[in-house]
């Protein structure tokens, strides 16, 4: 069976504990807090021997099985906690998992907890026997949307009442880091005890610890929303992250958008569907065509064959798909001087 996040504290006070469950997301600070409510649940049923396993290659999961087995004198259940790698379980590892669930052993729990896990792991057997014998809990990211209601909570926890300037102020310096936003929130409160906290207060004792991924990015431009795009795109330059492989990740999708205004019916994730529609929709055909045009000169920028920065370019680029008019590259000449259509000559 699968649990959402929200369900899983009113499933765990029922009291009636599956035996085995699997805990997964790309976020780690969420997955090991719905870990540790699992965990703190079976202490209060009596599991206090508790084992950590980390699922790596070649480990030894007959000894971990057969240790499960011989109970500690003072201890009468025993919780098991498998740390599994985003590639997921090898072979060894899913006969073992698979097996075990053939015969789970008495006053035993099963923990599995996944951070990043690859999707295509979810039509694996061991995670299907998983999610037919037990319960599978899948842990959702907190996007930039829900990022102030989400703050607002944690912050209500700790006995902060932030405005809604104040939370705005907290998202847009935490956004992408939800461990960093734990942090902050601690922080506020040992600064500022308990009580309202307005947007100066946030300005002056919060730094910037944003954190976005490529796909975010992309998103942003294709939902039209320049302004996020312009935030977004110097923190990603300033980690490191290869230009290319925003180009090459934005041209994929431009490619799918271009398939949408045809009238064909690309493969395009659930979530991404919007975003690439709203495109459509504001550019039509012929201007997602002019954008997909300017990533192939941007890509021959990123490579050095067209002089300029290609990272003030891409943010062009992605503002013009945002909907905000922006010089083209076809409108500048090539480093050699000559025209860039002469380029693809």
């Amino acid at each position: 069976m699968q649990i959402r996040a929200e369900q899983l504290r009113r499933h765990l006070q029922a009291g009636d504990l599956k035996h085995i469950y699997l805990v997964s997301g790309d976020e780690q600070l969420l997955v090991d807090e719905a870990c540790d409510e699992i965990v703190v649940a079976a202490m209060g049923l009596g599991f206090d021997e508790r084992t950590i396993f980390e699922a790596v290659a070649r480990a030894s999961w007959d000894e971990l099985f057969s240790d499960a087995g011989n109970l500690s004198l003072f201890s009468t259940k025993r919780l098991l906690d498998v740390r599994i790698p985003p590639r997921g379980l090898d072979r060894a590892g899913s006969d073992a998992v698979r097996g075990y669930l053939d015969a789970p052993l008495a006053d035993t729990l099963l923990l599995c907890r996944a951070a990043g896990l690859d999707w295509r792991q979810r039509s694996n057997a061991w995670y299907k026997a998983i999610e037919k014998a037990g319960a599978v809990i899948p842990v959702w990211p907190v996007d930039g949307r829900d990022l102030p209601r989400w703050l607002d909570g944690r912050c209500r926890r700790e006995g902060l009442e932030l405005d809604v300037d104040a939370l705005d102020a907290l998202a847009e310096r935490v956004e992408g880091n939800l461990l960093a936003a734990v942090q902050e929130i601690a922080k506020l409160k040992l600064l500022h005890g308990e009580g309202r906290l307005g947007v100066d207060e946030i300005e002056r004792s919060v730094g910037d610890a944003a954190h976005f991924d490529t796909f975010e990015l992309i998103d942003a431009a294709f939902a039209g929303r320049a302004a996020r795009v312009h935030r977004m795109l110097e923190p990603l330059r300033q980690e490191g992250v290869a230009v290319f492989m925003v180009i090459a990740a934005l041209t994929s999708q431009l490619q799918r958008a271009a398939e949408l205004a045809a009238g064909a019916n690309p493969r395009i994730a659930r979530r991404r569907l919007p975003v690439l529609n709203a495109a459509v929709r504001r550019l039509g055909a012929a201007g997602i065509d002019d954008v997909y045009k300017e990533c192939a000169l941007l890509d021959l920028q990123s490579k050095g064959m067209l002089r300029g920065d290609a990272w003030r370019s891409l943010e062009r680029v992605l503002l013009s798909l945002a909907g905000v008019a922006q010089p083209k590259l076809s409108d500048e000449p090539t480093c050699c001087g000559c025209e860039v259509d002469e380029v693809h000559r």
